[in-house]
This record gives C-alpha cells, sequence and structure tokens, in this order.
C-alpha cells in the first residue's frame, strides 16, 4: 500500500475487488471515500500515463465529463446569490441574439436551463428515442475538430438550429446544450470568460486549487490521460481528439480526487460558497423516475444522496455526498467501461 492508501476496517474486500479490476484492466483511477471521521477508502491504480509507464497517483487531475455541469451550476447560482440575474429570467433577456440557439423559445428561464427543462435540442442528444440522437460523442469531432472548441460560442453552431423537444417547464429533459448556453450566459452578465469566472468564483473558494480547466493538448504535469476502449493487440490510443480540447459549461474540468471531495463535502453539510448556493442547488426540482429527481445543477436521489456522473470517451466519473452514512464517494477513472464495477463495490461497504 501507497504512503498515501487508505482502508479501513470493513473496506478490505471492497480494496481486494478494486485491485483485482485494475490487474485486469477493469479499472484505473482514484477512489476516495470519506467519512466524518476520515477516510475509509483511498485507493490509486492503474497507469496514468501508458506511454511513460507512469502510475496514477492522488496528484493527478482526471477528466470529469458532464460532473463539471455542479461547477457551472454553482457558478450560475454565485452570480443570481450576487444579484447578477435572477432564476427566472428570460434568457433572451440576458443573452443577445448572436450568443444563443435562434429556435430558443422565448419563454425559457435560466431555471428551466439549470434543471434540465428547458426542452431546447441538445448537440450530444442521449436520448435513443428521439431523432436527434448522437450515439457516438467523439464522431462530433470529426467534422468540428475539438481543438477549435475553446469557448461556450464555439458550440452554438452545433445546435443553433436544432428544433426543441418539448415545451419550457414540462418535465425534464437532459441537455448538454442547456449548460454550454449557461456558460454563455455567465460571461455575458459577469464579463468573465467562463473558465476565469468559475475557477475564481467556485474552485478557489471551495479549496479546490490543484484542479482547473486545462486544455488537452498542452503539456501539464499531474493529468491523467484519458485513453479510449483498446482495440486487440493495438496500441492505447488517447483521448484528445474526441472530447473538446478545453472544459466548458457541459463538462470537461479536470479534477482531483481530493478536490472532487472537498465539494462534495462542502454540498452536502451546506457549507457551499457561503451556504445559500448550496441550498439552491439542493432544492429540488423536476422528477426524473422513481429514484431521482433533479435539483438545480445536482441530481438528488431517493435513496439519500446527492451528486453527479459523468461518462465522455476515455473518462468516467462519480462524485456524491451520502446523506445516510454521512459520506463522500468520488471515483475517478481514464477510461470507459470501470466506473459502473467500482461503484457496485463501493455501495455495497458503504451501505452494508
Amino acid at each position: 500500500m501507497s504512503e498515501h492508501e487508505h482502508v479501513a476496517t470493513g473496506w478490505d474486500e471492497v480494496a481486494q475487488a478494486l485491485r483485482e479490476m485494475a490487474a485486469r484492466d477493469r479499472f484505473s483511477g482514484v477512489v476516495v471515500v470519506e467519512g466524518p471521521d476520515g477516510p475509509w477508502l483511498r485507493l490509486a491504480l492503474g497507469t496514468a500515463d501508458h506511454a511513460a509507464g507512469r502510475p496514477v497517483t492522488f496528484a493527478d487531475r482526471f477528466g470529469t465529463a458532464s460532473v463539471s455541469k455542479m461547477l457551472t451550476a454553482a457558478a450560475v447560482l454565485d452570480a443570481s446569490v450576487a444579484g447578477l440575474l435572477d432564476l427566472d429570467d428570460l434568457v433572451t433577456d440576458l443573452l443577445p441574439a448572436a450568443r444563443r440557439p435562434r429556435t430558443l423559445d422565448p419563454r425559457v428561464t435560466v431555471r428551466h436551463l439549470l434543471t434540465h427543462t428547458s426542452g431546447i435540442g441538445d448537440y450530444a442528444e442521449e436520448d435513443d428515442t428521439l431523432d436527434g440522437y448522437v450515439p457516438d460523442y467523439a464522431a462530433l469531432w470529426r467534422t468540428t475538430p475539438s481543438v477549435t472548441m475553446e469557448r461556450p460560442d464555439d458550440f452554438l453552431p452545433l445546435y443553433a438550429d436544432l428544433p426543441a423537444v418539448a415545451e419550457p417547464g414540462e418535465g425534464f429533459h437532459y441537455c448538454n446544450s442547456g449548460y454550454v448556453l449557461l456558460a454563455a450566459l455567465l460571461e455575458e452578465v459577469t464579463g468573465d470568460r467562463f473558465t476565469d469566472r468559475v475557477t475564481e468564483r467556485v474552485l478557489r473558494p471551495t479549496g479546490m486549487t490543484s484542479s482547473g480547466y486545462l486544455r488537452l493538448d498542452e503539456a501539464h504535469p499531474d493529468v491523467a490521460t484519458g485513453y479510449l476502449p483498446r482495440r486487440r493487440d493495438a496500441s492505447w490510443r488517447s483521448n484528445v481528439l474526441s472530447v473538446p480540447v478545453v472544459g466548458g459549461g457541459d463538462g470537461g474540468c479536470l479534477l482531483t480526487a481530493d478536490d472532487a471531495t472537498r465539494f462534495a463535502r462542502a454540498l452536502g453539510d451546506g457549507t457551499l460558497l457561503g451556504g445559500e448556493v448550496a441550498r439552491l442547488m439542493r432544492t429540488v426540482g423536476p422528477r426524473i423516475d422513481v429514484d431521482a429527481s433533479m435539483g438545480h445543477g445536482v441530481y438528488v436521489l431517493e435513496d439519500g444522496a446527492l451528486g453527479h456522473d459523468g461518462g465522455d470517451p476515455g473518462v468516467e466519473a462519480y462524485v456524491r455526498y451520502d446523506v445516510p452514512t454521512d459520506a463522500t464517494v468520488v471515483i475517478l477513472c481514464n477510461g470507459e467501461g470501470m466506473l459502473d464495477g467500482a461503484w457496485r463495490a463501493v455501495r455495497a461497504a458503504l451501505r452494508g
């Protein structure tokens, strides 16, 4: 066991299961479970850089895909608390026409975007029952180079003319475009670049000083490369051409497990950004199904948990605050098909 790993009493079987997964290339990443009395499980397993043969460490920053929608939501809610916008403001009153989709219903509000009830078309539609379903996110960047996706407005051509899938407020419909639009809106009302605003108003005040919106085409230390599923007898391929080059409103911030734990703890104990932002995030909006509702940027689960998961080519992540056990769970993976098995192992021990 490395210097910073920890396995508390009762977590030995989970640790062994995760180590066996890693030995079979079925897990690569970091798992941190922390209770009110300190860490219950801390494991860093697998390979952060296959070319260099560098193992994963707790210092590594991981792509988090849609987990970082929670950061976008926190920044928007922080702006609301500061009086820069109201959650029931119309998007058309806040964003000029050049920065919003041409098909945007004028009744859509900031709250609709936060709670996935806007009904706007999604550039990365995940509902396979709809005509606009996108089965392969990586394929989007074969015609639109991922290196050009640097700012919220760069995404606008991908959804500017998409038809609505529902009326505003009609019900929950997960929408990546809505969070890209929130990033543009945040820039408009603050005058700040989106990534700078989240860094200064969310990451730093929460103590998340090792995390950030790093470009994937630049050399940075302590970054776990995201890897695509390996073809038989083929070399490992990174995800650098399969996701936007830098994170934005709908995902892609690079987080360390310890920083993600800090965010989950602050969300769970109600202290996030002074408390009001945590309260607003946890305020329940539309029902998703029998197991979950949508808060304002965070899932509120019937089993007593708050959090968000995420998946992109080469990336899987889950950040959760578990209310019944007062524990935080962070699972960050630099590969695909790894999260479900890791979470099943952790959940069995978490709930006993």
